[in-house]
């Protein structure tokens, strides 16, 4: 495999390179020899994982939930916890991970079980906080459902805390989104943060 040509990138011509070409250069600007043999596809290896890691950009969280809407005589509590969830810090572009609980009142329309942890991912394959992605999952299923009430709650680790910075390995964040019946009734409220965290008080 040839080598590549290495060019001198600077802020008036970014548009003219490849993302290839950009993270070739980062790899330079650090230190490194771009064109060993180890690095040499680094470059193209980066672009495709942040493709990947970036994809909902291009994905309709209301589209995803829109085909797969049933009318259901239902009105108690639909609870999927323990979504796993992996994201980007927009400040620091390294990951964050933990877990995604989702519950909802139904106001004559649920949502397939499957969706809630698509729609999840929609939203964490973005460039992120932690704060922002906990409303925009609850938003999307109110918008989509319009049901009696709404409540996430997100518990991660992020790595721009743990590998840098502070470095604290042993710290989380947990954030929550309430609206509706999740906000205005307590005992709701209550019942659904028991049932999440009674995994631990039970053991399962």
């Amino acid at each position: 495999m040839a080598k590549p040509v290495l060019v001198r990138v600077s802020a008036e011509n970014l548009s003219e390179f490849s993302t290839e070409d950009l993270y070739r250069e980062l790899i330079g600007r650090y230190g490194e020899d771009p064109t060993r043999d180890g690095l040499l596809r680094t470059p193209e290896r980066v672009r495709k994982s942040m493709e990947f890691l970036t994809r909902g950009y291009k994905q309709d969280a209301g589209a995803i939930l829109r085909g797969a809407m049933f009318d259901v005589d239902y009105d108690e509590m639909v609870i999927v916890k323990d979504v796993e969830v992996f994201s980007m810090c927009e400040h620091h572009m390294l990951p964050f991970f933990g877990r995604v609980h989702v519950a909802y009142i139904p106001n004559g329309k649920v949502i397939g079980l499957s969706k809630i942890p698509r729609l999840v991912d929609v939203f964490a394959r973005r460039l992120q906080v932690q704060e922002r992605l906990t409303r925009e999952i609850a938003d999307a299923i109110q918008e989509a459902i319009e049901p009696q009430g709404v409540g996430v709650v997100i518990e991660a680790r992020h790595l721009c805390m743990m590998m840098r910075g502070v470095e604290k390995q042993h710290s989380s964040t947990v954030t929550s989104a309430m609206l509706g019946a999740f906000r205005t009734n307590q005992q709701t409220r209550h019942e659904f943060l028991s049932l999440v965290h009674g995994r631990e008080e039970n053991g399962i």
